[in-house]
């Protein structure tokens, strides 16, 4: 019923001096779904997140 996609990223890249913070990560969002990112510290949530949103351009 609720299954229309409304986010979609795959194989999100991130690199800061060569050191890899975020590597491949696909994500998908359906229509009234609600969505978080888990992980330790400098995992590479934030990271992510700004890239979803376009505030950070990915590598790849």
């Amino acid at each position: 019923m609720f299954k229309e996609e409304v986010l979609e990223a795959r194989g999100l890249v991130k690199a800061y001096d060569k050191k890899l913070v975020v590597d491949r990560i696909d994500l998908k969002v359906r229509r009234k779904e609600i969505v978080g990112l888990l992980g330790p510290n400098g995992a590479g949530k934030t990271t992510t997140f700004y890239m979803v949103i376009g505030l950070l351009k990915p590598d790849k």
